[in-house]
């Protein structure tokens, strides 16, 4: 429990209390699901358990697209997410589910409690800027490890995402959200701004340009900086630094006899709830419809119309 309130106590159970739309019985639930999925799986022992090899760890990093650029104004942690480039293909499910779960560890028993001692306030949330490039008709086959990972969250840490930011949106997640935006919660809705183009302009009313992930960043030509100092989502960035060794650090003192082991921390995958799964359904149906749309289109295409 101290690992999950850090202190923060009435703010972690406003939280539960949020998640379950005030019933209090259904919070105290949630709450006690949450600590024996803890207790079941050790989660608090994940920050000591890092992803080795580093090139292995290099190529989650390189194909699970997260990181954080900074804070808000407010001193909330801003977090990038590549949500249409990142492919899952470079390691098995089991570790993208470590990888995440420790990103959200290492923000709760690290990065809030230091902005929140630095601030003098309780800093319990944070901001998440979704970055829709490249999003494709292959997303269809990373709906299911979304889901696990997104069901993963609302169980276990609800409402720790103050607003999502929605930024280089194509047309594909435009019709996309018309069918899923009618699914979420009220409450949900309310916390997702979809912003026009990279989103810089609106993004800097909350941040300083130097919080604003790499790909909002970008001139009037439509490129955008890319140095691997200002690319959040690479190893090499001073999060991912920061947050590799620190896990590597505390396996040397949870176990400073015994070699680092391989393999991955396996946790046990929830099964989503009804509303994870109606998305995740509807998502399917409207991205097969694009690519029927798209084969219908592809064939024609080489069709020629005779004038008479």
């Amino acid at each position: 429990m101290q690992n999950v309130h850090q202190g923060f106590r009435a703010e972690t159970l406003v939280r539960f209390l949020k998640a379950r739309d005030w019933n209090v019985a259904k919070a105290h639930k949630m709450l006690v699901d949450c600590l024996h999925w803890r207790v079941q799986n050790t989660i608090d022992d994940i920050l000591a358990k890092p992803i080795v090899p580093t090139e292995l760890y290099g190529a989650v990093r390189d194909s699970q697209l997260i990181g954080m650029s900074g804070y808000s104004r407010e001193g909330l942690p801003v977090f990038a997410i590549g949500v249409g480039l990142s492919t899952f293909d470079k390691a098995s499910v089991h570790y993208y589910v470590q990888s995440h779960i420790q990103i959200n560890e290492y923000r709760d028993r690290v990065i809030l409690p230091s902005a929140s001692k630095k601030h003098g306030r309780p800093i319990t949330t944070c901001i998440k800027v979704l970055d829709m490039t490249g999003l494709k008709l292959s997303a269809l086959s990373k709906i299911k490890l979304l889901t696990i990972i997104s069901t993963i969250d609302d169980l276990n840490y609800p409402e720790k995402t103050n607003t999502y930011y929605i930024v280089n949106a194509p047309y594909i997640f435009s019709a996309c959200w018309k069918v899923v935006k009618p699914l979420l919660q009220e409450r949900t809705r309310k916390k997702i701004q979809v912003l026009a183009g990279c989103g810089r302009d609106e993004l800097l009313k909350i941040m300083d340009i130097a919080s604003l992930p790499h790909f909002c960043r970008k001139d009037g030509s439509g490129s955008s900086r890319n140095s691997e100092n200002e690319n959040c989502f690479s190893l090499d960035h001073p999060f991912h630094q920061q947050l590799y060794n620190y896990i590597k650090q505390q396996s040397l003192i949870t176990e400073p006899a015994q070699p680092i082991k391989q393999g991955s921390f396996h946790v046990d995958l929830p099964e989503p709830a009804a509303e994870e799964t109606e998305i995740a359904k509807s998502l399917e149906s409207e991205l097969q419809k694009f690519e029927k749309g798209n084969m219908l289109s592809k064939s024609t295409d080489g069709i020629k119309i005779d004038d008479d």
